[in-house]
Parts: C-alpha cells; sequence; structure tokens
C-alpha cells in the first residue's frame, strides 16, 4: 500500500535526524560537520525504511485486513454493551475518586488505574451478556444472502424452466416484489401481445416453484424509480447473482461486482463445436449475399452459409464445413454442398439400358 511505504519512509527520515541531532549534542560536533552527519543518517535511514518498506507494507496490510474483517463481526448488541460498561466504569471510577480524595496516601494516577480495573471487569462481562442489551439495541433483520435473482426478461423467456430441471441452478431462486409486480401489470395489460407475455412469466414462476425453491423477497427501495436499479442494489446487498438477459444491465452490474448469469450468453457456449471437415445435413431456406450462395439454420438457429447452394434451395444437402467463424452478431458457419453421386437413376425410366442377363433371345 502507498500509504504504509510512505510512512516508513517518513519514519526513517525522522529517525535519521533523531539520530544525528543527539551525536551533535551528545558529542559537542561543531555546525558544519554536525550538519553533515545528520544528512549522512538521514539518508541512511531512507535507505534503511527501502529495504524494510516491502515488509512493512505486508504486515500493515495484513493488520488493516484483520481489522475490517472484526470490524465486519461486531454486531449492534455487542457496542452497545461495550458503550455501557465503559460508562459504567468512568462513573463508578469518579466516586470512588471523590470517596479517596481525603486518604493521606491516594495519589493523581489512582483514578485512571482504578477506571482501567473497573473496565476490565464490566466490559468482558457486558460483551458476553450482549443479548441482554437487546431492547436497547435490537438486532436487525439480517437478508439471507446468496441465491439467484431473477429479472423479468428470464421470467418471461421461459428457459429458466428446463435449466432449472437439468439441476444445473443450485441454491435459491429469489424472485423480488418489484419484479413479480412488473410481471403482473404486463399480465392486465391492454396491449394484447404484452398481455400474453405477462400470462406466460406468471406461468413460467407457477411451474419453476414446482421444480426448484422459490422464494419472493418483498424488499424494495421506493427511492429508486428504475428496475434495474433495484435488481444491482438487490444483488449487492444480498451478495446474490443476477440471471438477466439484458446486456446492458449486466455490464452495469458488473461495474459494481454483481455475478451476472446471462442465458443468452450461456446457449451460445453450449452450442455444439462444429469443426473444418465435419459433415451435416441441412434445408437451404434462402439465397445468400454472393451469387451463388445458400442460407441454412442449424436447430439452435446457427446461420450456415453454403457455398453454390442457391441450386439446392427448400431442399436438404449434405454439406461440409469449411470455416467456423464468431462474430458479435453470433457464430457463422461457412459450408460447401457434396458433389451428388452420378450414379443415382433417372426419372420415368429415361435412358435406362437392357438387361444383358435377360435370358430372352432376341428375334432373328
Amino acid at each position: 500500500m502507498p500509504a504504509i511505504r510512505l510512512l516508513t519512509l517518513l519514519l526513517g527520515l525522522l529517525l535519521g535526524y533523531g539520530a544525528g541531532r543527539w551525536i551533535s549534542v551528545a558529542q559537542h560536533v561543531e555546525a558544519p560537520s554536525s550538519f553533515l552527519n545528520i544528512i549522512s543518517l538521514m539518508l541512511a535511514g531512507v535507505m534503511l525504511a527501502v529495504l524494510l518498506a516491502p515488509r512493512a507494507e505486508r504486515l500493515g496490510a495484513r493488520f488493516i485486513e484483520t481489522l475490517e474483517h472484526w470490524y465486519e463481526q461486531l454486531s449492534p448488541r455487542t457496542v452497545t454493551a461495550a458503550t455501557l460498561a465503559l460508562v459504567v466504569s468512568l462513573v463508578v471510577s469518579v466516586l470512588l475518586g471523590n470517596l479517596l480524595g481525603g486518604v493521606p496516601y491516594y495519589r493523581w494516577w489512582w483514578n485512571p488505574l482504578i477506571t482501567l480495573v473497573l473496565a476490565g471487569f464490566f466490559v468482558p462481562f457486558a460483551v458476553r451478556n450482549a443479548d441482554t442489551f437487546g431492547v436497547i439495541a435490537p438486532t436487525p433483520v439480517r437478508r439471507r444472502s446468496g441465491g439467484k435473482i431473477l429479472d423479468s426478461n428470464v421470467v418471461i423467456d421461459g428457459r429458466i424452466v428446463e435449466l432449472a430441471r437439468t439441476g444445473l441452478l443450485e441454491g435459491e431462486l429469489i424472485v423480488p416484489a418489484f419484479v413479480l409486480r412488473e410481471v403482473q401489470l404486463l399480465s392486465d395489460h391492454g396491449d394484447p401481445q404484452k398481455r400474453m407475455r405477462g400470462k406466460r412469466g406468471l406461468s413460467v414462476l407457477e411451474e419453476l416453484r414446482q421444480v426448484v425453491t422459490l422464494r419472493v423477497d418483498d424488499w424494495d427501495a421506493p427511492e429508486l424509480s428504475m428496475t434495474d436499479d433495484k435488481l444491482v442494489r438487490l444483488a449487492r446487498e444480498t451478495c446474490s447473482k443476477l440471471i438477466s438477459n439484458d446486456t446492458n444491465l449486466a455490464k452495469v452490474a458488473r461495474l459494481y461486482g454483481v455475478t451476472v448469469v446471462n442465458l443468452n450468453e450461456a446457449a451460445v457456449a453450449l452450442r455444439p463445436q462444429l469443426q473444418v471437415g465435419d459433415a451435416l445435413t441441412v434445408t437451404i431456406t434462402k439465397n445468400g449475399q454472393q451469387a451463388g450462395q445458400g442460407i441454412g439454420y442449424l436447430e439452435d438457429g446457427t446461420m450456415l452459409v453454403v457455398e453454390e447452394g442457391a441450386k439446392h434451395k427448400n431442399r436438404s444437402v449434405r454439406v461440409v464445413v469449411l470455416n467456423n467463424v464468431q462474430t458479435n452478431m453470433g457464430r457463422m458457419i461457412f459450408a460447401r454442398a457434396e458433389p451428388q453421386s452420378k450414379d443415382a437413376p433417372r426419372e420415368n425410366g429415361k435412358d435406362r439400358q437392357p438387361d444383358v442377363t435377360d435370358p430372352t433371345p432376341a428375334r432373328s
């Protein structure tokens, strides 16, 4: 840490200056020599600090980490109990100081000593019995951490149900109350298309509740108007993951340190990887941009560009993979159609050769 390193260098500089001043005074060194001694010892202190700075930095970072961990473990009841114990110790110390003030052998340093003794007794006792102070400082309800928060677009999408059935979604799934209200408003919308999406989302939640553990969290932040802001804050406060298909929301959430699971990205990652030379059968549905090219689609929606495939439009053809390209819009596969066999029989019996094994003799 730069602050610890700078503090170490400053400490070495001060120690060198102090040592130089002490030698000058103790040895009664004259002014020019005294100045040179101080400068030399200050340089020596800085060089020593440079050597010790990395170790001091590691020790300082470890101490700060331990202090932060201890601070995070503190509860309001423990702090309240320790504070009240210190107050009682100070009050009792002042009372005892007034009573013992008339004793002939009483000294002033008795007051801090009595305070330390009383604090050593009252503070540990109060901390061990911190639950007794619950009326003064009730423990706030801690939200359960972990789990996976569902966005409305994932609920309406519906693929989350099949993914949950596979067992890949471990832990608890959380539907915030504001997301549930958003889906409900869609189901009551005047637009038939939006109403259908909302009803589909409610049906998905009902199916999901029967497959995995689904909890509706009534958390809300009225001061935030955007649903995306509420999702990010809830995920941060509960240390939960966020499941969403919104790319922009995923980018913002990751900037805040939230782990985002995007079903679209997962679907792309799970697509079968076709290698150069692999053969497959595809239906050519339309012409490509280049002359003679045909376009087909795999079952997962991947576009396949077939050279000389336009002549096979609306037919299934066997192709060989030539290249596999990953673009911003998705994955594209380039292939060429396998040549058709020339030994295939002609239609309607055209060009049919006579059977040379026919035993019937030819007429003369």
